[in-house]
């Protein structure tokens, strides 16, 4: 599929940590941008894990193993609804979770212990670095990076703005 054809969809990369609760009132955006765009607005979760989050680097891995077994968003989502609880319990947690999702609750458990998706996570983190990314929730969409860690007033706004102009453009 070549980038002109019209079923390509704008992609918004949201830079994010499971142990955040600002992420978590992200959500809130996230589910009315994806009412709002259907599947014409690519939501991709990229990983920012905090050091001062001791269990978000742990969440992080977790998360991409439940994304191997078909559920990484309805899991992303379950985890940021108990940041506290995480912060509490760590991956104890992360693995009651997968649990409670019908997920191979065990393989998430061996996930986090053979660190199979530590690559992920450090790349991504790496080139959030590297973009200038330096708190979560961070949005960037068509080249444009937005920072929600302060505050989410107006985000949502900008991004549909954006996300406009470039479904615009793409005709």
């Amino acid at each position: 599929m070549s980038d002109s054809s019209p079923a390509a969809p704008v992609v918004l990369d949201v830079w994010c940590e499971l142990q955040c609760p600002d992420c978590h009132h992200a959500l809130t955006d996230l589910h009315a941008l994806r009412a709002r765009y259907g599947d014409r607005l690519e939501i991709r979760l990229r990983h920012f894990p905090l050091e001062k989050h001791k269990h978000a680097y742990a969440a992080a891995q977790a998360a991409e193993e439940a994304l191997a077994q078909g559920s990484g968003w309805p899991y992303i989502e379950a985890v940021l609804a108990r940041t506290g609880d995480l912060g509490a319990r760590g991956e104890k947690l992360l693995v009651e979770v997968a649990r409670e999702l019908g997920l191979d609750a065990e393989e998430v458990d061996t996930a986090l212990i053979d660190g199979r998706h530590m690559l992920i996570v450090d790349a991504d983190q790496a080139e959030g670095k590297a973009i200038g990314v330096t708190g979560t929730p961070t949005y960037v969409i068509g080249g444009e990076r937005l920072d929600g860690g302060k505050s989410q007033d107006g985000l949502r706004e900008r991004i549909e703005e954006i996300a406009d102009g470039l479904l615009a453009e793409r005709g």
